[in-house]
This record gives C-alpha cells, sequence and structure tokens, in this order.
C-alpha cells in the first residue's frame, strides 16, 4: 500500500484511503497471477526439458495435434498460444528438425506455409501430456472443485469476460 501511495504522491494526486487501498491489494493480487503464471510454465518446461521440449514448444505441438492433421499456418498457431511468441517461425523450424512436424507451402497462397503434426510428434506428445499431467497432480488436492470453479470465475470476471 505504501508504494502506491508514494507514486500518486510523486504526481502530487489525492487519493482516498480506501482506493489506495483497493488499488494495493488490486496489485499484490496481480503479481500473484503474474508469479504463478511464470512459475507454471517455467516448471512445465523444466519437466519436459529431458525431451529437450520446452513449455512453447508443447504449445505448438498440442495447436497441432488440436487441428487433426489440417494444416495450420503461423499466423493461426499463433493465435491459438497460451503465451503469444514472435518466435513462432523460430519455434516450428526445431520442431521440425527433430521431426515433430512437417512444414509446405500452402495450396493457395505460396507466400504462406502450412503446418502439421508428424506421427512421431503426435507419440511424443502422449508422453509429454503424461509429464504434465504428472505435474499438476499434486496441486489438484490444493483446491476442491467450489474452489476451482470460483478461482476460473474470478480471473474471467477480472478480464471482463
Amino acid at each position: 500500500m505504501k508504494e502506491v501511495s508514494s507514486v500518486l504522491n510523486y504526481f502530487n494526486i489525492f487519493v482516498p484511503t480506501n482506493i489506495v487501498y483497493v488499488m494495493s491489494v488490486y496489485l499484490e493480487a496481480i503479481f500473484e497471477i503474474i508469479k504463478t503464471g511464470h512459475w507454471i510454465t517455467d516448471s512445465v518446461s523444466r519437466e519436459l526439458r529431458e525431451y529437450d521440449i520446452y513449455e512453447p514448444q508443447f504449445n505448438v505441438l498440442r495447436i497441432l495435434r488440436g487441428a487433426q492433421g489440417k494444416p495450420v499456418s503461423v499466423n493461426t498457431i499463433l493465435e491459438n498460444m497460451v503465451q503469444r511468441s514472435s518466435n513462432v517461425t523460430r519455434i516450428v523450424d526445431k520442431l521440425e528438425t527433430k521431426g515433430l512436424v512437417e512444414r509446405t507451402l500452402c495450396s493457395y497462397d505460396r507466400r504462406k506455409m502450412d503446418i502439421i503434426i508428424t506421427n512421431k510428434g503426435l507419440e511424443l506428445l502422449k508422453i509429454l501430456d503424461k509429464k504434465v499431467e504428472d505435474f499438476h497432480k499434486p496441486m489438484i488436492d490444493n483446491l476442491n472443485t467450489k474452489e476451482l470453479e470460483t478461482l476460473t470465475q474470478l480471473i474471467k470476471k477480472l478480464k471482463g469476460i
């Protein structure tokens, strides 16, 4: 609370104490959400490291699996990523080098590339899915179903959806 108050004082803005408190609680909640998101993605990457796969690559493979064999463009992958990354092309390059995806020219627009997951990629995903599931299992017991539903509702409410 003191940090928010001092910032506001620096700009000579008078803010009632209750608003400063609400802002402080809000910022603390946002900070915890951000820290938790980074902690989860970093932890998932550590779990997948033995397969030389990191969380963004895992995310791309899951998006491609979800396309059920249909070609997907880099833009579509980018739109569906959990954490949007300007490195999608580089991620696809690395996955292609490992034989997990294939890239071909788009049949209707030669400026674009179509990307599909290979059988090798699908097989690896089965293993990776189990690793990620095992990572999440201990945390599932930390909250009951009602708490998880409330958490989801609160996050959506924060986002305005």
